[in-house]
């Protein structure tokens, strides 16, 4: 079987800004500390370069202060890019910047033309679909966009309900390999993953679910002990990063890198 959805060479990330502790959040839990904030960034970045991957590393933008989340700008997939239209006005301008980014990488890079929205925080790309949750931020239209895109490189895309009160569809699941899916149980209670094995995060640990598999590693927020155990246990190799402060703005190991295999040399 494929591994393709995991497997990767590159990763690109933005330092974070001095305006990131003014980005967006849906609760105030907190203003964050920008000192940890980049202590964390910078472990996180340390742990992808030592599982293989290239890190492209963006100068910071202060105009945007939700721009280290850079997966949210866009798609990558083996065969091209698509660029993202986000939901939040305010982060429209991030995608923009991203694109010239990725064609660095892509002899195709595609966008979201509008006027739906999407962002990629929503969209959990597994070895045989594309599954993307309604939320907030992402809607029936843009969903309709992007399927017409992906079809020329043979991509199925399925929709489906973000729970409410959740902000991406990946703040509650990640992909750990071809077969598995690391949920939370009220995004489970959906039934989308029923084609899935499914390993659930510990009582209380919902905000484990944010986590990435690259190669070899699965990492994962720091601060989430019966998860983590829950992963080693299925066979997985666990590193914890911190990211108590990025938390504070609604972000998660996923948020924080594009991560993909490019077909050219950037």
């Amino acid at each position: 079987m494929s591994d393709r959805s995991y497997r990767f060479s590159h990763a690109i990330v933005r330092l974070p800004a001095d305006s990131a502790t003014a980005g967006l959040r849906a609760i105030d839990t907190g203003e964050p500390d920008i000192t940890l904030i980049r202590e964390h960034h910078a472990d996180y970045v340390a742990a992808l370069r030592t599982e293989g991957a290239t890190v492209i590393e963006l100068p910071k933008l202060e105009s945007f202060p939700d721009a280290q989340f850079v997966e949210d700008t866009a798609l990558c997939l083996p065969e091209g890019a698509v660029v993202m239209r986000p939901g939040a006005p305010s982060r429209l301008g991030e995608a923009a910047v991203m694109a010239p980014v990725l064609h660095r990488f892509y002899d195709e890079v595609l966008s979201i033309a509008g006027p739906g929205t999407i962002e990629a925080g929503d969209i959990l790309t597994t070895e045989s679909e594309i599954l993307v949750g309604t939320s907030a931020r992402t809607n029936d239209a843009g969903i309709a966009e992007l399927t017409g895109l992906v079809a020329r490189w043979g991509y199925r895309v399925r929709r489906l309900e973000t729970p409410p009160g959740v902000l991406h569809f990946k703040t509650d699941c990640s992909l750990l390999d071809a077969e598995t899916i690391l949920s939370t149980s009220r995004l489970a209670a959906a039934g989308g993953f029923s084609n899935y094995r499914v390993i659930y995060t510990a009582p209380g640990e919902e905000a484990a679910a944010n986590s990435i598999r690259f190669n070899d590693a699965v990492i994962v927020p720091d601060g989430f002990p019966g998860t983590a155990e829950a992963l080693a246990r299925a066979g997985y190799k666990v590193v914890p990063v911190g990211n108590s402060e990025c938390a504070k703005l609604d972000g998660g190991m996923s948020c924080l890198s594009l991560r993909f295999s490019p077909p050219k040399a950037g």
